[in-house]
């Protein structure tokens, strides 16, 4: 046997037989990835075996509120929902008073494509390494690290600006000529005091999703890493969850990380199973600016309340803050079938909304949507309709400090606001391959080029320089109609660590009432084990 092929069959023995090494604890204070292949397998476990602990709209999910039957209902190969793939547990006998349970994931995300706008070779080489300490069930040290460079088609990078900032992927270092360099992580410690299933605390520096959709129009996991304290509390059908985070302004930093401003938010989110196939949740935020040149701010001890409905609060200590309150639901019918929508209130008056007169301050964002699983009696195909729409200035603030966003990215929709979109998913997997398609179309009324106007879509802009109190209406300003299509098809090479092949196409348009046009074209194949989403179609 040639020696590289010795090397290589010896590398394979050493992870297959890692991969035996599987541990029987019921871990409770595990997070889940958030990722969209791995919530496609926990979509068909939930809609198909509806309880009433599991809460499906908010992300990460904790492992203790995954069934330990979840992995038998998915109709294809994938990355187990209860994974211990490549882990070894330690110390397990029943006279012992400790017990330690490792697990470590090997992260390569590399991709080579091509733009046919520019004829240009583009791609990406990241890689690194996801590890995972659990301790009597009750305690999960976890960590990701990685590094490599990126080159992106015309069109993504031109939405980045100069930035220095790539969703998903964090700070970046250099050019896209010569490739932009990454290096991130994140990561936490949590615990579940006394393996009781009520309570988790956790400390780290991750994102959460809220919301069943393909986006979020209340919390998303688009931008970057932030560094949080999160309590869970799960009580009869009740889940309800409160963090505190750090946050980064960086609009007047020009990339230069020592003009980095920070900001603070606190979120609570109450989730109810009204039934096993009713869910209502409800939503609050409030963000505030820290130090800047004039004044200095640390965290408001005001905002430490963990009980939800903190807005008369805000209201009593005379607060300028920007506050954000939303609704999410979801209904699950016939084992095959899951509604959701979304509500999003940032300002409104009762008064101005019947009174139709456009006013600048009535700020909603609103989500309908439709997931179908086993759709149309095919087994392994899945078929997604979404549609999200939001009005001009919502997530916008005076301060713009103290805007909805964090590290110069939204922390709602990507778009940010003054939009209507049309979302399609379709996706068929059988065995390990999977053929999957997805259809975006959008409007989104923006600034006119070279102008000093402000019609509500930038939530980097004040809302102080409106033009105008009445008369607003979504997609005002220059009108951009954006179209993008991907078709996709994935192999899991080794589904137990989410590797897989890829082969596709992107196809991006966009046309504005201005005159601006583009096509690019976008052909790519990569090899990946990685888990965080990483948006590139807004």
């Amino acid at each position: 046997m040639p020696r590289f092929l010795k090397r290589n069959y010896y590398w394979l023995c050493f992870i297959f037989n890692l991969g035996q090494l599987v541990a029987q604890d019921h871990l409770l204070s595990k997070n889940l990835f958030i990722n969209a292949d791995i919530q496609t397998s926990i979509d068909y476990w939930n809609i198909q075996n509806p309880d009433f602990k599991f809460h499906s709209s908010f992300k990460p999910y904790l492992s203790k509120t995954i069934s330990d039957s979840a992995d038998l209902t998915v109709p294809f190969n994938h990355y187990l929902i209860r994974n211990y793939f490549l882990s070894k547990t330690l110390d397990d006998k029943p006279q012992r008073i400790n017990h330690y349970n490792f697990q470590f994931h090997p992260i390569i995300h590399s991709s080579l494509g091509y733009d046919l706008l520019n004829n240009k070779i583009v791609g990406e080489a990241i890689g690194g390494a996801h590890a995972k300490v659990n301790i009597n069930d009750d305690f999960t040290l976890a960590g990701t690290v990685f590094a490599g460079s990126s080159v992106l088609p015309f069109y993504h990078d031109s939405i980045l600006g100069e930035s220095k900032l790539l969703p998903g992927l964090g700070r970046v270092y250099g050019s896209n000529n010569k490739g932009y360099q990454i290096f991130d992580y994140n990561g936490y410690v949590s615990y579940s005091p006394k393996n009781n299933k009520v309570f988790n605390f956790q400390l780290g520096r991750d994102r959460h999703f809220i919301g069943d959709g393909y986006r979020s129009v209340l919390l998303s996991d688009f931008a970057n890493p932030y560094p949080y304290f999160r309590i869970n509390t799960n009580i009869w059908r009740i889940q309800y969850n409160a963090w505190y985070t750090l946050m980064n302004d960086v609009t007047n930093a020009n990339g230069i990380k020592k003009n980095f401003q920070n900001k603070f938010a606190t979120f609570h989110y109450l989730s109810w199973n009204i039934t096993k196939n009713l869910n209502v949740g409800v939503f609050e935020n409030v963000v505030w600016r820290g130090s800047d040149t004039n004044q200095v701010r640390s965290f408001d001890v005001n905002y430490l309340n963990p009980i939800i409905f903190f807005r008369p609060q805000e209201y009593a200590v005379g607060s300028p803050d920007n506050s954000f309150i939303g609704l999410n639901i979801s209904l699950k019918i016939a084992r095959t079938i899951k509604l959701y929508g979304q509500l999003g209130l940032d300002e409104f008056f009762l008064k101005e909304i019947r009174a139709r007169r456009g006013w600048w301050a009535n700020k909603q964002a609103w989500q309908l949507g439709f997931n179908y699983i086993n759709a149309f009696k095919v087994k392994g195909l899945n078929v997604q309709l979404e549609y999200n729409e939001v009005r001009p200035y919502t997530y916008t603030h005076g301060l713009i400090a103290q805007n909805y966003a964090h590290n110069g990215f939204a922390l709602a929709h990507p778009m940010g606001a003054n939009f209507r979109e049309f979302v399609g998913l379709i996706n068929y997997r059988k065995s390990n391959y999977q053929f999957s398609a997805k259809g975006i179309a959008v409007n989104v009324g923006k600034d006119t080029i070279g102008s000093n106007s402000n019609i509500g879509q930038n939530i980097f802009k004040s809302y102080v320089t409106r033009p105008y109190e009445f008369g607003h209406k979504t997609t005002q300003g220059d009108k951009h109609t954006v179209l993008h299509g991907e078709i996709k098809f994935t192999y899991w090479v080794l589904p137990n660590i989410n590797g897989r092949l890829e082969i596709g196409y992107i196809q991006r348009s966009v046309v504005s009432s201005a005159g601006y046009k583009l096509e690019n074209p976008f052909v790519f194949i990569g090899i990946k084990t990685s888990f965080w989403n990483i948006y590139n179609d807004y």
